[in-house]
């Protein structure tokens, strides 16, 4: 089987159940940014200040394949595999976990301070615009809200995950220090 079908080249792709939609239809753009944040993380995966969270995170890229399949359907289909509410709470029992041992937030925390954090941080936000389009998409057309509802509670996970492994990895956690007006 080629991987090339060339039935894309005139800007159109088919959704699961066969209708014909332009790449650039908001449900596209929904699952093709859920895609790209699958992709960031495998990126997580591979950093080895997540070893002990390989296991989870390859659980939460097969349920952003579950999303995916769930967002490339416009209709219910028996093929297309469910997303639960289990799966929310095992990314809030993690937070829980990793929450226990950090020290309170006080201040916004910026992007950085080691490249495998900064990884984290773009997942996260890939998150954010990925739920984002879902909740646009949901505005016009069927969306399951068991869907927003784990893009919102991962986006946090992310987040958490940044500040776990700053702390793993001995780096400073960078806080965002606004310039306070000067002027008399």
């Amino acid at each position: 089987m080629k991987i090339y079908t060339k039935t894309g080249d005139k800007g159109q792709t088919s959704l699961v159940g066969g209708e014909r939609v332009a790449k650039s239809h908001p449900r596209i753009e929904a699952y093709g940014t859920v895609d790209e944040l699958n992709a960031y993380i495998g990126l997580l995966g591979d950093q080895a200040v997540n070893l002990s969270r390989r296991a989870l995170l390859k659980e939460i890229q097969d349920r952003l394949f579950t999303i995916g399949a769930n967002l490339a359907s416009i209709n219910e289909n028996p093929k297309v595999p469910d997303l639960y509410e289990e799966d929310v709470t095992l990314l809030e029992k993690a937070m829980d976990e990793m929450d226990a041992s950090l020290q309170p937030l006080r201040a916004f925390v910026l992007p950085g301070g080691h490249q495998s954090v900064s990884f984290c941080h773009v997942a996260r936000t890939v998150c954010r615009r990925a739920e984002r389009l879902i909740i646009n998409l949901a505005a016009d057309e069927p969306v399951d809200e068991l869907v927003i509802k784990y893009m919102n509670r991962l986006s946090d996970y992310l987040f958490v995950l940044s500040r776990k492994m700053t702390q793993e990895l001995g780096t400073e956690e960078i806080t965002w220090q606004p310039r306070r007006n000067n002027k008399g």
